[in-house]
């Protein structure tokens, strides 16, 4: 997931974004997307939506830890041959103790969680329940940013809750909540806290930039919990060492490029508005991949909690704080 503009913040990792700026007149005049551009996006939320089939396929031979630290230790690599040839800017000295936080945040906690959340819940659930990081972010934004939320915006972030409640009851026992479901819930709240972080630096940094920043820091920190995933790597089977592979490259990596590339060629808040789809593509991608498909519950759920987060981005930010998702 990354974030984009120096006025815009975007999410995009496997889940929808908040997207928020300072109060700009509305424009609906039609913007011109090259095809190429579209191309990039849908290949961007493809490989974010297969990331949590993926981890899924990963815990199959693999730790929940050894997965996200092999994992990212490809993706670091390979967005570092891309820096060397970019020629990425530096970052400034005063900078670099919050793009640790951000790493520690948006990769190192929300990884590690996600993973072992994803022990016990279904790829698609975990996608659905990601989806509610744009409500965390945004209480976040108004506790931190002075941001406010109208009473539209509070009745989404209510619905949402809701839907996660029932999401979380869907993967437990009859209604018992899953332990694992708190997990996923959690990394959600870290990507929430890493995209507040992100609104600051993105008009000091391109998109690409700092998620490979973000990218290096927190793989460096994931590294204490790794211990033993040579051993791991040997041992694991071989359908569960390319899926981590190809999670590393592909949603790691690649999707990021893409992404980078879609938000360049278009309106940041039209772009961002197609990941509310990622849910959809990541219990498709599960089911063809793994026979996965959550249950009833869950899948309630997650509509009520994705119509809580449609309705907190487009009616629940006063004037001064709204981002016209449509231009």
């Amino acid at each position: 997931m990354v974030s984009v503009d120096t006025d815009v913040a975007v999410e995009k990792l496997e889940a929808p974004a908040i997207v928020v700026k300072r109060a700009v007149p509305r424009d609906f005049t039609p913007v011109h997307m090259p095809a190429r551009a579209y191309v990039a996006l849908a290949v961007a939320l493809v490989f974010w939506a297969s990331a949590f089939a993926g981890i899924r396929a990963g815990l199959r031979g693999y730790a929940p830890a050894h997965l996200a630290l092999f994992r990212y230790l490809i993706a670091s690599a390979v967005l570092g041959v891309y820096a060397r040839f970019a020629h990425f800017r530096r970052p400034a000295l005063r900078d670099i103790p919050w793009l640790v936080v951000a790493g520690s945040l948006g990769i190192t906690i929300y990884n590690l969680a996600l993973n072992y959340g994803e022990t016990r819940v279904t790829a698609g659930s975990a996608s659905l329940l990601v989806s509610s990081t744009p409500i965390w972010a945004a209480l976040l934004a108004m506790a931190i940013l002075r941001e406010r939320l109208t009473l539209a915006g509070w009745m989404g972030v209510l619905l949402s809750f809701a839907g996660v409640a029932l999401i979380a009851s869907g993967e437990g026992s009859g209604i018992h909540l899953a332990p694992q479901a708190l997990y996923v819930l959690g990394a959600a709240l870290a990507w929430g806290m890493y995209i507040v972080i992100q609104k600051h630096f993105l008009g000091r940094y391109s998109a690409l930039e700092f998620t490979s920043y973000s990218v290096w820091a927190g793989t460096l920190l994931m590294i204490p919990f790794g211990s033993g995933v040579l051993h791991g790597v040997r041992n694991a089977p071989w359908s569960a060492t390319l899926a981590v592979i190809y999670l590393g490259i592909f949603p790691a990596a690649i999707a990021s490029f893409a992404w980078a590339y879609a938000l360049s060629h278009g309106p940041a808040g039209r772009v961002s508005s197609f990941l509310y789809v990622i849910p959809v593509f990541a219990t498709v991608i599960a089911w063809a991949w793994l026979g996965e498909v959550p249950r009833g519950l869950s899948l309630a759920g997650g509509a009520v909690a994705i119509a809580g987060v449609v309705d907190v981005n487009l009616w629940g930010r006063r004037a001064a704080d709204l981002q016209n998702v449509t231009n």
